[in-house]
């Protein structure tokens, strides 16, 4: 499966973003869907995770609350809705899929995607 991040930019303190997460040649219903992020000098790190149904997500403490994950399998597409952005959340976003239950590792995942920068300005 190929998928393709986007939606990232400059936004401002308390602002939000919405990034999508587009899917070809498989149908992403079979994948439970991650994002993860890495900031500039640092590791890359869990941020969500929904699964292939939709019926549950799980997020990183530094996120909760303020972010959101969904997905629209006919539209073969993730979202990550990021509300009230802090400047810490500052880095390049990837989404991934895996077949793997309740995935919240980069090595748990198959498929990855291609970055989309979201920079938040203080």
């Amino acid at each position: 499966v190929q998928l393709q991040a986007y939606g990232g930019g400059l936004a401002q303190t308390g602002g939000s973003l919405r990034l999508s997460c587009a899917a070809s040649g498989r149908m992403l219903s079979r994948y439970n869907m991650g994002w993860f992020r890495q900031a500039p000098g640092k590791e890359r790190e869990f941020v969500a995770v929904i699964s292939w149904s939709g019926g549950y997500t799980y997020y990183a403490d530094s996120v909760k609350g303020r972010f959101a994950i969904s997905r629209d399998n006919a539209k073969n597409t993730v979202y990550l809705q990021m509300n009230s952005l802090k400047p810490e959340d500052t880095a390049v976003y990837y989404c991934a899929a895996s077949s793997r239950m309740l995935p919240t590792k980069s090595a748990e995942y198959d498929y990855w995607g291609q970055g989309t920068e979201v920079t938040v300005s203080s």
